[in-house]
């Protein structure tokens, strides 16, 4: 028993180690691609980096935040390599793919009002920008909320075995896109200013991403599951791997970028200290990240093992990226849009309405199902 109880122990610490590594390695290599090329204050950003590729293939024309972004092709590669591997790669999907992305819809509208995804809100903070203590208040309170969804039976249904192909085709995207990016042929967009001509060396962001994508594969890291897990169940697990990402990337910004550090509110690269609205635009992240169940890099991760709902959730991000340009909802280092406010009030309401209506569905089919069950015991 005792020494059932000390292997317990050292499994516990070792994971614990595990994971902390892993932010500590995302922290660095986020540190890194700054000092190589990347935008400053950002050096990783899933959802802006979904938006700069949707500008890429065309589909909005915001010449500063044009390009693919390799990061994202290793994140998807890494993932699908690890988990081939690992025996862990499964075609999976069809749990409500109309609902998740909407949810990733809208969680690109909230990121991009406040002009980032949670791990960028992580690496604004390690580099010194306030603005997204705004953020991760929101954040918080955003997963609060779709906490109180999860309580009450919000599920969005148990995803099934899919043709071995469908799983495939996220990781066949992700080549395509390394093709377009190396061959870059005239009908791709690449931006010569502004975020999008900010770009580290292409072999070490495909690098980087791929590193990226084998660790989370295993250690399935996830900002909305770290902060959830820690409300919800008491695990810090996660939350662990969270510190390790905000600790070694200030590190890394000390070290690699001491001109880039600035502690405070104002003038902070690509971002904007309209507090309320970087609040509410996380809330809208927090919310649609614990109804979908992963922040975007973890869908991104996801999706490279196989996972179709995940694909779909990408879906959403993208063309969700690609409305908030054409349509003016994604904010500036000048602040937020007018229709970008709009959106974000729409998107809450919408959100915590979907989510309403699937919990009230599923205590329905619940109790429905109670009553056949008595009935046939009682008959």
């Amino acid at each position: 028993m005792v020494e059932n109880k000390h292997e317990w122990s050292d499994n516990m610490r070792n994971a614990k180690w595990k994971i902390i590594g892993s932010g500590a390695v995302l922290g660095i290599l986020a540190a890194l691609l700054v000092k190589f090329g990347n935008p400053v204050n950002m050096g990783i950003c899933v959802a802006c980096f979904y938006r700069d590729i949707a500008g890429a293939l065309g589909l909005h024309r915001a010449a500063v935040v044009q390009y693919i972004r390799p990061e994202i092709i290793g994140f998807i590669l890494g993932a699908f390599i690890f988990a081939k591997a690992k025996g862990e790669f499964k075609a999976r999907g069809g749990s409500s793919p109309i609902i998740r992305f909407v949810l990733g819809f809208f969680m690109m509208i909230g990121a991009l009002v406040f002009l980032g995804c949670p791990l960028r809100m992580i690496l604004r903070l390690a580099n010194g920008d306030l603005n997204a203590l705004l953020g991760l208040a929101g954040y918080i309170v955003g997963i609060l909320i779709g906490i109180q969804f999860l309580k009450k039976g919000f599920t969005l249904g148990r995803s099934t075995k899919q043709p071995e192909a469908s799983g495939y085709i996220m990781p066949a995207i992700a080549v395509v896109l390394l093709i377009l990016l190396v061959v870059a042929p005239a009908f791709i967009f690449f931006s010569t200013e502004g975020p999008g001509s900010k770009t580290a060396p292409i072999l070490l962001s495909l690098a980087a991403g791929l590193i990226v994508g084998l660790m989370l594969q295993r250690t399935r890291l996830c900002t909305a599951g770290g902060f959830r897990d820690a409300f919800l169940i008491k695990d810090f697990h996660f939350l662990w791997g969270i510190i390790g990402v905000f600790v070694f990337a200030l590190i890394g910004n000390l070290v690699f970028n001491p001109a880039a550090f600035k502690i405070g509110f104002a003038d902070q690269p690509i971002a904007h200290a309209d507090h309320l609205w970087n609040f509410l635009g996380m809330v809208l992240v927090g919310i649609t990240a614990v109804l979908l169940g992963g922040c975007p890099l973890r869908q991104t991760i996801l999706a490279g093992e196989g996972d179709t709902d995940a694909a779909v959730t990408i879906l959403g991000l993208i063309v969700g990226a690609a409305f908030a340009h054409n349509f003016g909802l994604a904010s500036s280092p000048a602040g937020v849009t007018p229709n970008g406010k709009i959106a974000v009030i729409i998107g809450i309401v919408a959100i915590i309405a979907i989510a309403a209506s699937v919990v009230a569905t599923a205590n329905k089919n619940k109790k429905n199902f109670v009553q056949k069950e008595g009935g046939q015991v009682n008959g």
